[in-house]
């Protein structure tokens, strides 16, 4: 019954902008700590941003803050990452992630998240 289903990746010029979407079913991201990673071949699965359950703690990576956001609709019950300025190094599989019933935290690291979404690729290239 749990999904997290992805959606939003595709090509995009330097400079561009894309949204990624999550789409939740079978939990309430409401009660969820949320968060994105991204991962490039052969490098280390990135944490880019999160958000905790009720929006109280928001962090992004330094690599993107001032162009990506993070941001949820409880009453659509989808996540999303807002991705401006898009460079070459953006390059990477997004990967949506959550923590049902999470406890209010805001973290960047891989394995504290029990639920991902399939992964979506960004490519961003002239």
């Amino acid at each position: 019954q749990l999904q997290f289903v992805e959606s939003g990746g595709g090509l995009v010029q330097p400079g561009g902008s894309l949204r990624l979407s999550c789409a939740a079913s079978g939990f309430t991201l409401g009660y969820s700590d949320i968060g994105w990673f991204r991962q490039a071949p052969g490098k280390e699965r990135e944490g880019v941003s999160c958000m905790s359950r009720r929006a109280g703690r928001t962090n992004l990576a330094d690599s993107v803050r001032g162009r990506f956001t993070i941001s949820r609709d409880n009453v659509k019950n989808t996540v999303y990452l807002q991705m401006n300025s898009l460079k070459p190094e953006d390059t990477a599989v997004y990967y949506c992630a959550a923590v049902p019933r999470g406890t209010f935290a805001c973290s960047l690291t891989s394995e504290d998240y029990d639920y991902w979404g399939q992964g979506t690729q960004v490519t961003v290239s002239s």
